[in-house]
């Protein structure tokens, strides 16, 4: 029997829902003066979503 249904069809039907994924960096100061750094790995669904992005600590 022929196949129907290729290895392209089974990834675009997976596609449908993507995200990017973004390390999001945001330096703070500590109670001493020193400055650290807060790092997250954040789910988006648009690029133009990444200036909205707030975390804490």
């Amino acid at each position: 029997m022929a196949k129907k249904q290729t290895f392209g069809d089974k990834m675009s039907k997976k596609a449908a829902a993507s995200f990017i994924n973004v390390r999001v960096i945001k330096p703070y100061h500590t109670e001493k003066g020193n400055m650290k750094y807060l790092e997250r790995f954040v789910r988006i669904g648009d690029l133009s979503e990444v200036d909205k992005i707030d975390i804490n600590r």
